[in-house]
């Protein structure tokens, strides 16, 4: 079975129950979501071997993201645990001619703060096919750009392959 490895920051996503705009009611419901998360959950529910990379708090919010990942399916021995929140984001469903609307709040998550020796990498992509991460994670500051170079450069070491043209 394929093993393909995705890394990025998994936010709890807050949103208006159906078309609602945000505060016209006094609800929000609250998910988790993220590019690479959702790849990885795709992935495991077409029966791959889908391992998702992060690094999340220890507390409750940063438990329930690992459990929603689990529930799909997703290998989430690699998540790195530590720092003190989980970046969120506000979705507010468009309606007709109305867009829809996201605001994100993610400055000093967990993610965002997250160091190179958080991530064995070697471990990560023994026995992996494929590495998947987006344009985001790098740009997302701090150490993120030194971090996905040395996923990169541990990807082609373990002949894994990726879409990024410094990994193959």
């Amino acid at each position: 079975m394929k093993k393909v490895v995705t890394f990025g920051e998994i936010m709890l996503r807050l949103a208006p129950n159906g078309y609602y705009r945000f505060f016209q009611n006094d609800q929000l419901g609250a998910t988790f979501g993220g590019g690479e998360a959702n790849v990885a959950v795709s992935l495991a529910n077409f029966g791959l071997n889908a391992a998702y990379v992060t690094k999340l708090p220890e507390h409750a919010i940063g438990q329930a993201a690992v459990n929603n990942l689990r529930y799909f399916g997703v290998d989430t021995s690699y998540i790195a645990r530590g720092g003190e929140r989980v970046g969120i984001y506000y979705l507010k469903k468009g309606a007709s001619q109305r867009g829809s609307v996201c605001i994100y709040d993610r400055a000093y998550s967990s993610f965002s703060k997250a160091e190179p020796s958080n991530f064995n990498w070697d471990e990560i992509f023994k026995d992996a096919d494929w590495f998947h991460f987006t344009g985001i994670t790098p740009a997302l500051g701090g150490n993120m750009v030194e971090i996905c170079k040395e996923a990169c450069i541990a990807a082609k070491k373990h002949n894994v392959k990726s879409g990024c043209g410094k990994c193959d």
